[in-house]
């Protein structure tokens, strides 16, 4: 099979009928359900991408049975890495840098742990072979994964194992001759009531008495016992897009994820009991570089429109003009171009894998660009409602342009120099979907947790930084100091010496 069309990928959402909760209520069917109907439509937008001659040469490569999408592709030179970048670019664009788990995020995932099967084989060569096949079947069929990270807020002071009840966390209850019996919830799987397949695994941080905490595998969404709890969604299908032009477009699904004993087949594990094991995965696969080089472009996507925003929102009034107005623009412009200058940086500081076989992106750089990201966009949102101020609130609805007060909308909601009132209520309207509805709000959150905690993102990077040259230059200019004795001499003797 090539790559999917839109109307593939809806079609096959229609025949794998899944467990997804919502509001209460169990949805039926996800692609004709109002609160996700339009991001599937997206997501079917990305997909049709693939076949448009216009862009098919960016997004696809040559696979073994057809073209296949370009982030299932290893890069091997620098020119690939250029590639891969154009193609997240693409898809980062037509969703506005909104929908951070578009299909070629966790394709990046798969590949990166084909890539690296010697980790795998520690626990068995069985495993690693699962690993290939598994990355062989998700390219081959062009599927679109999610995954859940993160267990439950619980009790945050105790380790999986110590919690109260042993399964609320995600574990394994038991093995069979059939594979693992899991059980227990996970989060924060974003889209995945319209995902194809969940895949877990876990971020470094498990302790030893986990074991039963440390598993990877991958099943579909349509397993029995899987059951998906959506969140509150923003927009329930009801939503005007003059109004809400974002959320009535790219709302993402986040789930809970609850596995009621859920079987998983053993061709479908891929490491489990392996507390050290599991917690080095994640560095020793290099996913981390793979998947920080695709969200490292959409977030240089999502900086460059919120920072569109606030220019034009600053233009519509002629606030443009004013010096504190220009500051903050400004600001946005360099945190900007810092997410394009480390992307590149990542791109031309490249590594080599351990294989051998193919090429990385350098780790500083983007892991620098993820900590920038986890504050410049708040930032970002904030100057916009700075600029906004009481005219985001103010802003009438789309039902007011042909109601009788009409003419009072285009008199009183104009903006400078001829801008009509229609195209001011719509960059507003725009502005504040993007930094103050509960959408707009959903996307700071999501960049200021992206990688975790802030506060011990930049502790560990401290901790982990190669601090030897900062320090030999350091060394050399306390060399110049010298023994302070023997300073106090020499400046003695120059007090001398200039005496007449």
């Amino acid at each position: 099979m090539a790559v999917r069309s839109g109307a593939q990928y809806v079609e096959r959402l229609q025949k794998t009928p899944r467990e997804v909760w919502l509001r209460g209520r169990r949805v039926e069917d996800v692609t004709r359900h109002p609160a996700f109907r339009a991001p599937i439509q997206q997501i079917a937008h990305l997909y049709d991408m693939q076949h448009d001659p216009r862009y098919a040469d960016v997004l696809t490569r040559p696979g073994p049975h057809g073209p296949v999408g370009t982030a299932f592709v290893a890069p091997k030179s620098y020119a690939d890495l250029v590639g891969r970048r154009e193609a997240f670019r693409l898809w980062s664009e037509a969703t506005l840098g909104l929908m951070g788990r578009s299909p070629d995020f966790l394709n990046t995932t798969v590949m990166a742990f084909a890539e690296e099967p010697g980790v795998f084989a520690e626990f068995g060569p069985r495993f690693a072979g699962n690993v290939q096949r598994y990355f062989e079947y998700v390219r081959d069929n062009d599927l679109f994964l999610t995954h859940a990270l993160i267990t439950p807020q619980t009790d945050r002071s105790k380790s999986s194992a110590e919690q109260a009840d042993q399964f609320l966390h995600m574990g394994v209850v038991e093995e069979t001759a059939d594979g693992l019996v899991v059980r227990g919830a996970r989060m924060l799987a974003t889209l995945a009531p319209m995902a194809d397949e969940l895949i877990i695994y876990s971020l470094p941080g498990l302790r030893p008495g986990d074991e039963r905490h440390a598993a990877v595998f991958a099943v579909p969404i349509e397993t029995p016992g899987l059951r998906l709890i959506s969140r509150e969604p923003f927009d329930d299908g009801t939503r005007n897009r003059f109004d809400h032009p974002l959320s009535s477009h790219f709302e993402e699904a986040d789930s809970l994820v609850v596995f009621d004993d859920v079987l998983v087949p053993w061709d479908r594990v891929f490491l489990h009991g392996d507390v050290a094991l599991a917690n080095k995965l994640y560095a020793e696969t290099n996913l981390r570089q793979h998947t920080a080089h695709q969200t490292g472009v959409r977030g240089l996507v999502k900086m460059q429109f919120i920072t569109g925003v606030a220019m034009k929102l600053a233009q519509s009034v002629k606030i443009d003009g004013f010096l504190h107005v220009q500051q903050k623009l400004g600001e946005l412009v360099a945190a900007t171009e810092t997410c394009r200058a480390l992307v590149r940086a990542a791109e031309i500081d490249h590594e080599t894998s351990s294989s051998g076989n193919s090429l990385r992106c350098g780790f500083g750089p983007l892991q620098t660009l993820r900590m920038h990201l986890s504050s410049s966009y708040p930032k970002a949102a904030e100057v916009l409602q700075t600029l906004g101020a009481g005219g985001l609130l103010m802003m009438p609805s789309a039902e007011d342009f042909g109601s009788e007060i009409g003419a009072d909308i285009t008199r009183y909601f104009q903006g400078a120099e001829g801008l009509d009132a229609t195209e001011r209520v719509r960059l507003y309207k725009l502005a504040w979907d993007l930094c103050g509805d509960g959408f707009g709000q959903r996307a700071v959150q999501y960049e200021r947790y992206y990688a975790g905690d802030p506060v011990r993102l930049y502790a560990m990077n401290y901790l982990a930084y190669d601090k030897t040259d900062a320090f030999r230059m350091v060394d050399r200019a306390l060399d110049l100091a010298g023994d302070p004795r023997q300073a106090v001499a020499e400046a003695r003797d120059r007090t001398a010496t200039a005496r007449p």
